[in-house]
């Protein structure tokens, strides 16, 4: 059976030691990477992930998914705390995986969904970005030209510049940054909803579900999914990396700063913009709160700021999760050429970034899906990643009694989320499928 490759902390060879080496962070540094991994303008698409679910079971899943993860990203930094004390510091998640279970399969496993997991959050950062652009220019100039493809092209460029930031830990300052917009465009949006709910143009409110009962039960699948890759965070072991060890103690300070502004935000946004528009609610309620058919329905100061922020956030957004993608496949690559991502070789780094960021750019434009990437990351990447592995991996690493109640709740968390997951990706692509019909390539609108 093939082994996963050891951590090798040759700074001639591993790009990842120089990623990760550079572990100085405070429990507070966490908490602001923490809450940019998780907390970002995807929070916009929880009215949407509503429309499907209505307001019980919207509610209920919202709430449940918060339980969860905060307790899964608790017990995965137990796991690490576990392995660092046995003289096995892992700062990796895919590492973390291989040794604990021991398998070689697992290793490339989470590799490949991590993969996933980061490449689709950089496509769907990079096409939110371009959208926001394209909204403050629709709204300056009416009847100007560009399209949403050359909005994107600015962002991708931005992108390129910045994928040079060499750390983690770098981005500490930025990631605080991050955390203050989550707060500041939350708040204008909560505010811009209500005030779009009590307008004289406030739209119909409608909060049934759809009539066929099979829709339905993919539509819930579907919001699930979308929920899951709102929590999601499949870079945790990377975050707690940074730490100066010991880490012990640290993550669980940093998860209570993360979700304590997860509390503020997922509730206030998901209820002001399912409140305002039911289930007419846009997959991106910015657009929502200024529809082509009719005025604006906020004071266009508030929608332009609120834009602003989010624009600013989904950079800091990018980085953190295109981090861990170059790390991965600029690890890989140094695993087969010696010395290629080295520190004293800057240009093949530089090469390889800008290429995965033109990448990600190019399939942006060309497929303009926001909620139904959401959907698609959650049920493949996020849920098997964020609800299953955490509780396989405590079982695996503290061995607790089959009779004991933890031991239990792990394994009831780990094959409910298994079934939402298929049931999720399934839901998902059939929905990407059916609305595959709904655009062109290169379209200048994103498809709900």
């Amino acid at each position: 059976m093939a082994q996963p490759p050891q951590p090798e902390l040759r700074l001639d060879s591993d790009a990842g030691a120089v990623f990760v080496l550079e572990s100085k962070g405070k429990w507070w540094h966490a908490g602001f990477h923490l809450t940019t991994a998780i907390v970002g303008p995807t929070i916009l698409t929880l009215p949407y992930a509503f429309r499907g679910l209505g307001w019980i079971l919207g509610f209920f899943c919202l709430t449940v998914m918060g339980c969860v993860t905060f307790y899964s990203y608790y017990l995965m930094s137990l796991v690490l705390d576990h392995c660092e004390k046995a003289g096995r510091r892992h700062i990796r998640f895919r590492e973390l995986a291989a040794d604990v279970l021991g398998s070689g399969w697992m290793f490339y496993f989470v590799i490949f969904i991590q993969t996933a997991i980061n490449t689709g959050v950089g496509i769907g950062a990079i096409l939110l970005a371009g959208e926001c652009l394209q909204i403050m220019y629709s709204n300056l100039s009416p009847s100007g030209s560009l399209k949403l493809y050359e909005f994107i092209a600015m962002v991708t460029v931005v992108m390129i510049a910045l994928s040079q930031i060499p750390t983690f830990h770098s981005l500490r300052h930025l990631n605080f940054a991050s955390l203050v917009l989550s707060l500041g465009y939350t708040f204008l949006v909560v505010g811009a909803c209500i005030h779009a709910g009590l307008s004289k143009n406030a739209p119909h409110k409608d909060y049934s579900l759809e009539s066929s009962s099979s829709s339905r039960v993919f539509s819930a699948f579907t919001s699930i999914s979308i929920i899951a890759a709102i929590f999601g965070n499949g870079i945790l072991p990377e975050i707690q990396a940074t730490l100066a060890p010991p880490a012990t103690g640290k993550m669980f300070k940093g998860l209570l700063m993360c979700y304590s502004v997860i509390l503020v935000t997922f509730y206030s946004a998901s209820v002001s913009g399912f409140w305002a528009f039911g289930n007419k609610s846009n997959s991106n309620i910015l657009k929502s709160l200024m529809p082509d058919d009719g005025p604006s329905l906020a004071p266009t100061i508030v929608i332009g700021l609120a834009v602003i922020f989010v624009l600013l956030q989904l950079l800091a957004i990018g980085l953190v999760y295109s981090q861990v993608a170059y790390e991965i496949m600029e690890k890989q690559s140094a695993d087969v050429n010696q010395g290629m991502f080295s520190k004293r070789n800057l240009i093949p780094r530089l090469i390889f970034r800008t290429l995965y960021v033109i990448f990600c750019g190019f399939m942006a434009a060309m497929l303009p899906f926001f909620g139904d990437i959401n959907g698609v990351i959650g049920a493949i990447g996020f849920i098997p990643l964020d609800f299953v592995l955490p509780m396989l991996l405590y079982n695996m690493t503290y061995k607790p009694k089959a009779s004991s109640l933890i031991y239990w709740i792990n394994l009831f968390i780990m094959v409910v989320f298994t079934g939402a997951g298929i049931m999720g990706a399934f839901s998902s692509i059939r929905k990407l499928v059916v609305d595959a019909n709904k655009f062109k390539l290169f379209s200048s609108d994103v498809v709900d």
